[in-house]
């Protein structure tokens, strides 16, 4: 569970970063920003703050933002009835942005969670800087992580399906519950 009022700082202080990555915002898409703690009780560590631009039927876009050392866990996109899973592209728009997918063990720049080691075993590290784009086919392990400046990124994709992520991590709940809400 997370507070309200962390919840509301954390909102805050990403919606100062993607304005200083110069992405402009109506205010309806200001209030639609929102955040998830996974049920991990430790937002600032392990979370992702999320406006929807768009979702429709077929594709969808967001704008994905970390606090600086702020990771998401590690997760994949399972197939879904016939479909194959949501296909995502990452573009990376402003800070440091490090992913972990399948690949050799090259963990260098960023760091596991403490006490969470086990849930993290994708050591590939794939650095995204502005411009960058890295694209992660259906059912691709990931997780990622800011630097010290935080991170925000684009996630294209199609259709979503968030709700049906699976997570490394056994404590994770998809669903962000706010204290008091």
């Amino acid at each position: 569970m997370i507070t309200k009022e962390d919840f509301k700082e954390v909102c805050e202080r990403s919606l100062k970063l993607i304005e200083e990555a110069g992405i402009q915002l109506t205010s309806e898409e200001k209030q639609k920003i929102t955040s998830a703690d996974f049920g991990l009780d430790q937002i600032k560590k392990e979370g992702v703050q999320i406006i929807t631009l768009f979702d429709t039927n077929r594709m969808a876009a967001k704008i994905l933002v970390l606090l600086p050392y702020q990771t998401e866990p590690e997760h994949w996109h399972p197939p879904v009835g016939d479909d194959p899973g949501k296909e995502e592209v990452i573009r990376g728009v402003w800070g440091d942005l490090t992913f972990y997918v399948p690949g050799e063990d090259t963990l260098e720049k960023g760091f596991l969670v403490e006490g969470k080691e086990a849930y993290y075993t994708m050591r590939n590290e794939v650095v995204i800087g502005p411009g960058d784009q890295l694209i992660l086919p259906p059912g691709t392990k990931h997780w990622f992580q800011a630097g010290a400046r935080g991170a925000v990124m684009y996630s294209f994709s199609t259709k979503v399906t968030d709700l049906l992520d699976q997570f490394t991590d056994p404590g994770v709940v998809r669903d962000t519950v706010i204290e008091g809400y």
